[in-house]
Formats: C-alpha cells, sequence, structure tokens
C-alpha cells in the first residue's frame, strides 16, 4: 500500500470501553492512519469519502454502534469501493489482556493471512482490503525501517480472527502475543464506497437483534414448558385418592367414648 488510512467513528463515547480501546489500541498498530472528530448520523456515509480525499486517505475504518450494544466496522477503499461491513464480537483490548508481548510503536507489522482466503473470491477481496489498512507503507515518515510483529488473520467459524504478536526470536520463529484480540464477521460487501451493487452478502449471517429475539423466545418456551409440567403434576396429585391402608388401626388408641359406646 502506499497510500494512509482513516479512523472514524459515530456513536461511540466514554461510556463503550471496549469499543473506545479498541479503536485506541488499532491506532497504535497502525502509525500511517490519522483520525477525526466523530461523525454525525445525519451527515451519512458518504461524507466520509469527502474527508478521506482532503486528508489525502485512499482507504477508510469506519466504526459505528447501534443500539449502545453492537459494534460494526466498515472498510472501504476511498473514492471508488469497494467497501465491506463487519460485525466486531469477541472484542478484548491490550489493558485487559495485559499479555506479556511487547513491541516498539510504530514498527511495520508482517500481515499474514491463512490459506483458506486464497480459496473464495470474497474472502481474497477481504485479505486484500484488510492487507492495504494494516499494512505499513514502506519509509512512511510515522513509521520504523523494520518488522517486529505480526498480525494474523484467520478465517474460522465463517469469521476473520484477528491476532496481534511480537516476534521474539528471528531464527527460531518465536512468537508473544500482545493484543488485541477481536473477531470480524463478514455482513456484504459492496462494489462502490459506502454505497454501490452487493457484490457478497454472508448467507450465514444473523443480526444481534434476531439472535436476542431468538434467546428471548427460547427462555419463553423453557418456562411456558416448565409450567406446563406443574401445572400437569399438580392436577394428577389432586386426583389420586389415597387408599387407606390397613395397618393403621395396629396402633390406634381406644378412647373411653369408644369403650362406653
Amino acid at each position: 500500500p502506499t497510500g494512509r488510512s482513516f479512523f472514524l467513528s459515530s456513536g461511540i463515547n466514554a461510556e463503550y470501553g471496549h469499543a473506545r480501546h479498541l479503536m485506541n489500541d488499532l491506532r497504535v498498530l497502525m502509525p500511517h492512519s490519522k483520525t477525526d472528530s466523530k461523525l454525525e448520523r445525519k451527515e451519512g456515509l458518504f461524507a466520509i469519502n469527502e474527508v478521506c480525499e482532503m486528508k489525502n486517505c485512499n482507504m477508510t475504518m469506519f466504526f459505528e454502534m447501534r443500539k449502545k450494544l453492537d459494534l460494526y466496522m466498515w472498510l472501504s477503499v476511498v473514492p471508488n469501493g469497494p467497501s465491506a461491513r463487519f460485525l466486531v464480537q469477541n472484542v478484548h483490548t491490550m489493558d485487559e489482556l495485559r499479555l506479556t508481548g511487547n513491541h516498539l510503536k510504530g514498527s511495520r507489522p508482517l500481515v499474514t493471512f491463512d490459506k483458506s482466503f486464497d480459496e473464495q473470491p470474497h474472502l481474497a477481496l477481504l485479505k486484500e482490503m484488510l492487507k492495504q489498512m494494516f499494512g505499513t507503507p514502506n519509509v512512511h515518515p510515522k513509521s520504523k525501517p523494520f518488522f517486529d510483529h505480526v498480525i494474523g488473520f484467520t478465517n474460522f467459524d465463517g469469521r476473520i480472527w484477528f491476532r496481534n504478536f511480537q516476534i521474539t526470536a528471528e531464527e527460531t520463529g518465536g512468537l508473544v502475543e500482545v493484543g488485541p484480540r477481536f473477531c470480524l464477521w463478514p455482513i456484504k460487501v459492496f462494489s462502490g464506497s459506502f454505497c454501490g451493487e452487493v457484490i457478497y452478502e454472508n448467507p450465514e449471517y444473523k443480526s444481534p437483534n434476531q439472535y436476542r429475539n431468538e434467546m428471548k423466545m427460547e427462555a419463553a418456551n423453557r418456562y411456558k414448558i416448565k409450567a406446563q409440567k406443574t401445572a400437569a403434576r399438580q392436577r394428577q396429585e389432586r386426583e389420586i385418592i389415597p387408599k387407606e391402608d390397613e395397618l393403621d388401626q395396629i396402633f390406634h388408641t381406644i378412647t373411653q367414648d369408644e369403650l362406653n359406646g
């Protein structure tokens, strides 16, 4: 890559620590990035292209928080696309993990992908976009001219898993994880920058709202089944008439009234 990357966010403030700290961690990993103030929702996504052109950036990473629960990430090649939207899951920041790995700030990363990225067209496209986004350009003014950490992307369970490792021994290939950790669930890939024709749509994607509704329905069904079992048991207990036991009268004490009678 020869250009610069750009960060934007919408709906993220100090209340949502995971999202904000994840953004800060990624900014540290990319010395070639630039940032801007929060994007107002009323401005729309097309305003990002204009801001990127003013900042002389050809890639952008845009985070948006929905319903104060769900974090989404956009990757886009400015200004003509393509662009991709992901659901960000399993976020663990550097401060949260407190791993022993450490690498020099501003050093260039080795961006690696597993072989499955070359087996499907949409994964090959996402591979190129991620490589351009996270790969620090050579001789960039804010970067160090050597490699001392590895950024790895792994395709597993329909998601793209992110890991960052420090190179501890070049001869033996020793690695120590630094962080952060997160995974990206692809939703759609568009031909343009935040617009255009849908060139890929994940058939296995399930929105967080749909997932939460299914969990509520499952909990409601469990409660309904439990209530039905309880009502059936109580009805059965009422219908059972206990039989008189012949041995109940063995230890019966005869009273004076019974003797007089």
